[in-house]
């Protein structure tokens, strides 16, 4: 589904973000991304983003290399992914019905759709009784549910998740990382970059270690141990 082939990324003059990193990922996987700040974490998920280019190697998903995508098919390979962040990007003057509805208005999706998903995804991720609280009104693990279901409102094949509990105390942590693995039984791919050791450790899942840009470990049930 996912596939880097020896992607590296130079940012002149300060150096190599990313060297050689070679890996895989197939549909319905639960990966966890870890390395140290300026490992190169931000950097490869800004690649399968698009938000970045390559400086050689390749990014493909689904069997297309996503830096060869013309501009107006952007947006079909935007709806495959959704991406959760750390600081939530909630619109403040929205409710949390109004940011997830906001993804769906900007696709052209007609009212009763909008009020039919929007509902549903609210439910998924247990926020339908808070669904005209606005950001304020919320508490951190909220705010990050309001951020997951903007992200699943599209239906992607993949989520990606970078940091999304470096705000959360212990609890909301659980909380938001237990939402993560439903929405992966679910089917939905998920790429989870952490700093958070316990949060690993719990899992058991597969682990990719970044170290200096390169790809050290790639385990199947990896521990934090960086």
């Amino acid at each position: 589904m996912i596939q880097f082939e020896k992607v590296s990324k130079i940012y002149p003059p300060s150096g190599v973000a990313l060297k050689d990193v070679s890996f895989k990922i197939t549909q319905g996987e639960f990966v966890s991304l870890i390395g140290k700040s300026g490992a190169g974490k931000s950097t490869l998920l800004e690649l399968f983003l698009r938000e970045e280019f390559p400086s050689e190697g390749r990014v493909l998903f689904q069997g297309e290399d996503i830096h060869q995508i013309k501009d107006s098919l952007l947006p079909d390979f935007r709806r495959k992914v959704g991406a959760v962040f750390q600081d939530y990007k909630l619109l403040q003057n929205k409710s949390a019905y109004e940011n997830v509805a906001y993804v769906m208005e900007v696709m052209g999706a007609n009212e009763e759709d909008i009020v039919r998903d929007v509902s549903e995804v609210l439910e998924i991720v247990g926020l339908l009784d808070r669904a005209h609280h606005y950001p304020a009104q919320l508490s951190g693990g909220e705010k990050q549910r309001v951020a997951i279901a903007r992200a699943l409102i599209h239906r992607p094949d993949v989520i990606i998740a970078d940091e999304p509990t470096g705000n959360l105390d212990p609890y909301h942590t659980r909380d938001i990382i237990g939402l993560l693995v439903k929405i992966n039984e679910l089917g939905t791919t998920i790429i989870l970059a952490t700093h958070n050791k316990e949060v690993i450790n719990r899992l058991g899942k597969r682990v990719l270690t970044l170290e200096g840009g390169a790809l050290m470990r790639d385990e199947e049930r990896g521990k934090f141990m960086i």
